[in-house]
């Protein structure tokens, strides 16, 4: 792929590329391994590849989610505003345990430590909570994109953010009426969004807000939206 510009992506970044990525199918079945690379490359997209990836929304306790500004060295979508924190599981046996999806849910716990810094005794795999999944195609640009079974996972708690700058450039912490009005700037052209943030808002955010303190009532294990 010497042939693809990367110009703009970090030395972070490219690292991450050679990271291997769990790829599964429609049904979320471990079907084999292949790098971050390559399971981003639309032309690999157009062929079915799929892999296995997580969105975690993180309320403290005003009720507000964090909302990330993606940095804009990012391998897909930079610059964006998203979720809380998005990444892979890892093709290893402690990322790919499926008993109560422990394996994301630890994967998850790395990348939180990871892009928002939070202090390891601040957070457990306990406090990750694995609400639902979702099946979702987008494309980035004309060579990048994502095609993901994505386990959408929950966290309720206080806790002190320290960004690394290579993962996002800012983040902020909204109600449900202005993360309605970031998506109607982004719906008028006047500010940037993940599709995978718009999906997650709109399919379920909404719809848990009134119930946050007895959010059980959504869980989906079993089930995988397609959007």
């Amino acid at each position: 792929m010497s042939e693809v510009n990367l110009d703009w992506i970090s030395e972070h970044q490219l690292r991450r590329l050679d990271e291997m990525l769990i790829v599964v199918d429609e049904d979320d079945k471990v079907i084999g391994v292949d790098t971050k690379r390559n399971c981003h490359l639309n032309e690999n997209i157009e062929k079915g590849l799929l892999h296995r990836a997580f969105s975690v929304v993180l309320f403290n306790t005003e009720k507000k989610v964090l909302i990330q500004k993606r940095s804009d060295t990012k391998l897909t979508f930079p610059g964006h505003f998203s979720d809380s924190c998005s990444s892979h599981p890892l093709y290893n046996s402690t990322e790919m345990e499926e008993k109560d999806a422990l394996g994301v849910r630890r994967a998850a716990l790395r990348r939180l430590q990871a892009e928002l810094g939070i202090p390891p005794e601040q957070l457990s795999v306990e406090d990750i909570v694995f609400m639902t999944r979702y099946h979702y195609k987008a494309k980035s640009d004309q060579i990048w994109g994502e095609h993901e079974v994505c386990y959408l996972l929950l966290v309720k708690k206080n806790l002190t953010i320290t960004p690394d700058p290579s993962e996002l450039d800012s983040y902020r912490y909204l109600a449900q009426e202005e993360l309605e009005g970031l998506l109607d700037e982004a719906a008028r052209g006047q500010a940037r969004v993940t599709p995978w943030l718009r999906i997650i808002a709109e399919r379920f955010l909404f719809k848990w807000w009134p119930y946050l303190d007895e959010v059980t009532q959504f869980v989906e294990h079993h089930k995988i939206h397609r959007v």
